[in-house]
């Protein structure tokens, strides 16, 4: 008998007897022929399967998730759930455009005299530059939370020539007219941008998703409210630290051994002129704040030129950064030149003068403007070794232009960044970023001037809110409010008046003081309503209030979520009278803290700045 193999290359042939045992046997062995060759086709067929899941998993097929088996390359990208990430990387010469690298010391007296015509008047505090636009709302818009270190920016050789300003000079608004048309003005408009670096499609919705941020496993929610962050800010503490030290330093143990003290701080019974329930814990806050005056030293870096380093604005919204800049720079308890002792350092930029200085507003981007910051650390990282300790952590940069989150993402992030635009949905991480107070100052020389406001029995108007319709809440906002009841005095823009006195004085005969974002979740608003005694209301999901780390904000301020806007009347009046008039002394209690000196004393705004910045480094330092 004869018969072929399954593959049939073979024929084998048998002899077959008549016994019924040798029939047996011949069957047994038909049998093993056949299934050691069904064995090797199965294991071919397992051979070019495993083959073809390798060449996909290398080519990796065009849909957002991976086969099978995870890819080493998986680590080199930033997926949310099915979502693809798309990271538009520029070409070289788009990334040198209009960049130059500035290498001179600065020596100037911190307060030389001020040109008043560069306030920007506008009883809704002005008209601020958007910072990011792909024609989706302004909520959607933005998505830079990215704390990966990415690669090093190719250095650009120093120069010693100063910047053209790639636009106009701003001139000064003088009547209400002018303010409106420089809203329509393309440089207030919102930038068609080409730096956006996480966009997901799902359908026909479009969302833009934040990235991870590296050194913390806390995920943030979409609509953060003021109590998600209380909890982000502990758990935060708890996950994130910096990076090691590359060598062991001095400062690293008195940081070790500060935050010991403070967390372990005893019970204070003086408390001189602090008032307890504003603060988380008093106690802390204060051991803190004596540990800062004993103990910390800022290194501050004389590198960079003028006009973006070295001088910043010291009137409108974005003076914070320029005072705490002139303050910070004359400071003789605090700076050292020894930079081995310095527990900080400090990059003396001004991001409105940045703003102002390079971007050219007919190209709808401002990476030129953070290829300048980027090639600035690279001169000081190559300059200083100082950086390269830490890779930036115990470095920080205080910042108040909208843009400043997105110009500072890259090189800087792992910087302590102190923002006003302190929205934790664009990258801002509590814990180690700290939120800048917005402060809208209208007179250099007297920046506390109108401080104060009416008695409570002068105060008849239930809410305020007065301003141009930056982003999508104030229309909202107007939409339920505006001329609907007598009691809540909801405007748009207001008649012009000298010194803006109608707005201030709205301010200071109301109860409570509207404070909805615009473009961005920060406003100067918060800041005025304190000035002005009255308890300030925020409108603005996401938004990490000033000073977070230590202020217990609920014991003075509402916040009330976006979506409630319809309900906002409801909201404040069932606040009992008691619980208002506490919130309103507390209001009282807290101004110091919000209030710039030419000279600074303590517990004030410039101490408070440089308070959390210390704090957070305290609490995120690591040794060797």
């Amino acid at each position: 008998m004869c018969c072929t193999n399954s593959i049939g290359a073979f024929k084998y042939c048998f002899v077959v007897p008549v016994s019924s045992s040798n029939s047996t046997k011949m069957g047994q062995q038909v049998f093993s022929l056949f299934f050691l060759e069904r064995k090797k086709l199965l294991c071919l067929i397992m051979i070019i399967t495993f083959a073809l899941i390798l060449v996909f998993q290398y080519f990796e097929l065009p849909y957002g998730s991976n086969i099978l088996v995870p890819s080493k390359f998986d680590t080199e990208k930033t997926s949310t759930l099915s979502n693809t990430t798309i990271i538009h990387q520029p070409a070289a010469s788009e990334m040198f455009n209009n960049v130059t690298l500035l290498n001179q010391t600065y020596s100037q007296h911190p307060f030389e005299k001020v040109n008043e015509t560069r306030l920007y008047e506008e009883n809704d505090t002005m008209s601020r530059p958007g910072i990011i636009g792909v024609n989706l709302t302004r909520e959607l818009n933005n998505s830079y939370a990215s704390f990966h270190s990415p690669s090093p920016s190719p250095a650009i050789a120093p120069t010693n020539l100063t910047p053209t300003p790639a636009s106009p000079p701003t001139k000064t608004l003088s009547n209400d007219s002018e303010i409106a048309d420089s809203i329509n003005d393309e440089r207030f408009k919102p930038l068609q941008d080409d730096d956006v670096d996480v966009i997901s499609s799902n359908q026909s919705s479009i969302t833009i998703l934040p990235k991870e941020m590296s050194g913390s496993v806390i995920k943030v929610p979409e609509t953060t409210s003021i109590s998600d962050m209380n909890k982000l800010l502990l758990q935060n503490y708890a996950s994130y630290r910096s990076m090691r030290p590359r060598w062991s330093s001095a400062v690293d143990q008195e940081l070790l051994q500060a935050r010991f003290e403070i967390e372990n701080a005893p019970v204070v019974t003086d408390l001189g002129n602090l008032y307890a329930p504003l603060f988380r814990n008093v106690s802390m806050f204060k051991r803190s704040y004596e540990l800062m005056e004993k103990t910390l030293k800022v290194y501050v870096y004389r590198e960079g030129s003028k006009p973006i380093m070295h001088s910043p604005y010291l009137l409108g919204i974005y003076a914070s950064e320029g005072w705490f800049m002139r303050l910070m720079e004359a400071n003789k308890a605090f700076v050292t030149k020894d930079a081995k002792k310095a527990h900080l350092f400090y990059l003396p930029f001004s991001s409105r003068m940045l703003e102002e200085t390079l971007y050219d507003q007919n190209s709808h981007s401002h990476r030129n403007l953070m290829q300048y910051l980027n090639n600035y650390v690279d001169m000081i990282a190559g300059k200083h070794r100082f950086w390269n300790r830490t890779e930036g952590a115990d470095h920080f940069l205080v910042a108040c232009h909208d843009w400043a989150p997105s110009e500072t993402k890259q090189r800087m992030a792992k910087c302590i960044r102190s923002l006003c635009n302190a929205d934790v949905k664009e990258g801002f991480m509590l814990g180690k970023d700290v939120s800048l107070p917005e402060t809208y100052v209208r007179n250099a020389q007297n920046p506390t001037r109108d401080l104060g406001g009416k008695p409570l029995s002068r105060r008849k108007t239930l809410a305020f809110f007065a301003g141009g319709m930056h982003g999508f809440v104030r229309p909202i906002l107007l939409q339920h409010w505006e001329n609907k009841d007598p009691d809540m005095k909801i405007f748009g823009m207001m008649p012009k008046s000298k010194g803006n006195r109608n707005y201030i004085q709205y301010m200071k005969s109301s109860r409570y003081c509207i404070c909805p974002k615009g473009y961005e979740v920060n406003s100067p608003r918060v800041v005025e309503a304190i000035v002005y005694e009255c308890v300030p209301v925020i409108i603005s999901d996401n938004f990490v209030p000033p000073f977070f780390e230590v202020l217990n904000w609920e014991s003075f301020a509402v916040f009330v979520l976006e979506k409630d806007i319809p309900n906002l009347k409801s909201i404040l009046v069932s606040i009992p009278k008691k619980r208002y008039l506490q919130m309103q002394m507390r209001v009282k209690k807290v101004q110091q803290h919000f209030l710039w000196h030419r000279s600074p004393v303590k517990y004030d705004i410039f101490h408070m700045i440089l308070h959390s910045i210390w704090y957070n480094r305290v609490f995120t330092a690591r040794t060797r």
